[in-house]
């Protein structure tokens, strides 16, 4: 489902108000955020896909990974975790399904998370994915709507994992760069969202299925501010850019473009197979931070002693034009 469908069906839907939801619909933000009491509030966020690797039990780890980094871009912790799984349990091996399950244990054993349940059905078609409940304190939610002009905007992990499993799927992906995005998707955000919130991020996302782009302009119409992005700053798979030329670009990517090239300015310097990328659905992406100059320089740096070494900043947040981006 692209952008424009979902903003559609959501944009007449009579919403229920209540004053315990501290994030809601409104914002486009990652998780769901429910008060509990002055010192507690739910982190609540849900997230399934159907299989984008080969082997059944990393397809586990990414899925998980995927799904707890929403609950890491709002600064909480997770706590639980329910299995989401759709599996033509009659024409496939139950081995495949239990390495599934057993890839998604392997990370939820990571992140501190107990399996407390779940929902299973028959289908045509893999999917698995993951509720998650977390917490955080009421005070210290980062959403996607505080991002402040002067701010700089840091990245955590590369693009073109979309583009690369679309190769992948048409067996012209070659084995090293299928390794550098599974490492990549298998990775927890845990450690940047610790840091980030050391050096008082002011507002965070997750890059997933709405691309860079279009979670970036999330965060700017949220926040009300505009961006500025540095293209040749921002990390990418080299890969990428090869399987990009031979055409290997995800649908997804085209509907994002469709929906969100309106608020983008591009400089004609940009090449446009860049901005293929910058467009690209990810899977388990990084975190795109928002906070002062000083701090952010700070958390790269700390961020890459602490092995995420793609870290970088790669752009800055701008008074005008509000909810719009200009690619540099």
């Amino acid at each position: 489902m692209g952008p424009e469908d979902l903003d559609q069906i959501l944009k007449d839907l009579p919403i229920p108000k209540d004053p315990k939801v501290l994030v809601g619909l409104d914002t486009s933000d990652d998780a769901g955020v429910y008060q509990l009491s002055e010192e507690v509030a739910l982190v609540q966020t849900v997230d399934f896909f159907t299989p984008i690797v080969d082997d059944p039990f990393t397809f586990g780890q990414i899925a998980v990974a995927n799904a707890l980094s929403d609950v890491y871009a709002m600064g909480g912790t997770p706590l639980t975790g329910m299995n989401l799984v759709a599996y033509p349990i009659k024409d496939l091996s139950s081995s495949i399904l239990r390495e599934i399950l057993l890839g998604g244990l392997s990370k939820m054993k990571e992140a501190g998370v107990a399996l407390v349940g779940g929902h299973s059905i028959e289908d045509p078609e893999i999917k698995y994915g993951l509720a998650v409940t977390g917490v955080v304190h009421p005070n210290r939610i980062l959403t996607n709507a505080k991002a402040k002009a002067g701010d700089k905007l840091v990245l955590t992990k590369p693009l073109g994992t979309g583009i690369i499993s679309t190769a992948l799927k048409a067996k012209m992906a070659s084995e090293e760069a299928v390794g550098k995005i599974v490492e990549s998707m298998v990775a927890l955000n845990r450690t940047a969202s610790e840091w980030m919130k050391k050096y008082g991020a002011h507002a965070c996302t997750d890059i997933t299925g709405f691309s860079f782009i279009g979670h970036a302009l999330e965060m700017a119409i949220a926040s009300q501010v505009g961006m500025v992005i540095q293209s040749s700053a921002v990390p990418i798979f080299p890969e990428a850019m090869e399987y990009a030329k031979l055409g290997l670009v995800p649908g997804g990517a085209y509907s994002n473009r469709d929906f969100f090239s309106c608020r983008v300015e591009m400089h004609s310097s940009v090449p446009h197979l860049l901005a293929d990328i910058f467009y690209d659905p990810q899977t388990s992406g990084g975190l795109l931070i928002s906070l002062s100059p000083g701090e952010a320089e700070k958390l790269v740096a700390t961020l890459k002693k602490e092995g995420i070494v793609h870290s970088s900043m790669v752009g800055d947040v701008v008074e005008e034009p509000r909810g719009k981006i200009r690619l540099l």
